[in-house]
């Protein structure tokens, strides 16, 4: 008996890790339309994820956070833009990316940008943030004041 509420708990646990985790689009037009329809700002985090150093420490020290996942779900649309060296992606995926990269002029990796539905860029960060978390968090906040008033 002990051993299933103890089963049953762990899976209750773990259900509530994995609610909590952000979830990554890999569309902008997507994006724009669900942030429409929500009335939130777009994310998108510019990364080569398999193998930018920074960027995986983006992912680690801020993106997985409850308090980041927390901060998303009510405020953003998250939307992934990934130029990987190994990881397979379809070509209409590497084109689309390679067309966002042009239009925002990526020079580097990690690079955030937070736009509004209509595509106008509102907050930019190149490289991993010097302050971590709360440098994200406060450019967020802020992208989201200046466009609420």
């Amino acid at each position: 008996m002990k051993r299933i509420a103890l089963c049953l708990l762990l899976s209750l646990f773990a259900g509530n890790l994995l609610a909590d985790e952000a979830k990554w689009l890999t569309s902008v037009p997507e994006a724009q339309e669900l942030a429409k329809k929500e009335n939130k700002l777009i994310l998108m985090d510019f990364t080569g994820s398999d193998w930018c150093s920074w960027c995986k420490k983006l992912d680690a020290e801020i993106f997985v956070k409850p308090e980041f996942a927390e901060y998303a779900k009510k405020n953003l649309v998250l939307v992934q833009l990934d130029y990987p060296n190994s990881k397979p992606q379809s070509p209409e995926l590497k084109r689309a990316n390679g067309e966002l990269q042009s239009k925002y002029k990526i020079e580097g990796f990690p690079t955030l940008i937070v736009i509004k539905p209509d595509g106008t860029v509102v907050w930019k960060q190149v490289g991993y943030p010097p302050g971590g978390m709360p440098d994200v968090m406060a450019g967020l906040n802020k992208a989201r004041k200046d466009t609420a008033t």
